[in-house]
């Protein structure tokens, strides 16, 4: 099990375009139109499944909202940090 992160801590390690939401960070990423979010979705969801660690994923238009939290601890961990840096650096 991780340690569920503070507010202090969350804030130092908050990757570039995430922001705290409760017990979830959360980052809408955007793009051209529809069909690269839908892509950007199905790699995150690989993603996701390699790492065992499962965003809530939303897919509208030109967007895709990602929201992370550690559900079986109970908030935010380094493995939700962790998730949203290699989400940023596959849209880098």
């Amino acid at each position: 099990m991780a340690d569920v992160l503070d507010d202090d801590e969350i804030e130092e390690r908050l990757p570039e375009g995430w922001s705290q939401e409760g017990d979830e960070i959360v980052r809408t990423f955007e793009f051209d139109d529809y069909m690269k979010g839908v892509n950007f979705a199905q790699l995150t969801g690989e993603i996701a499944e390699a790492q065992y660690h499962h965003p809530e994923i939303r897919i509208r238009y030109e967007e895709v909202e990602v929201r992370l939290t550690s559900h079986e601890e109970g908030g935010i961990t380094e493995k939700d940090v962790e998730m949203a840096e290699i989400l940023n650096k596959e849209t880098a």
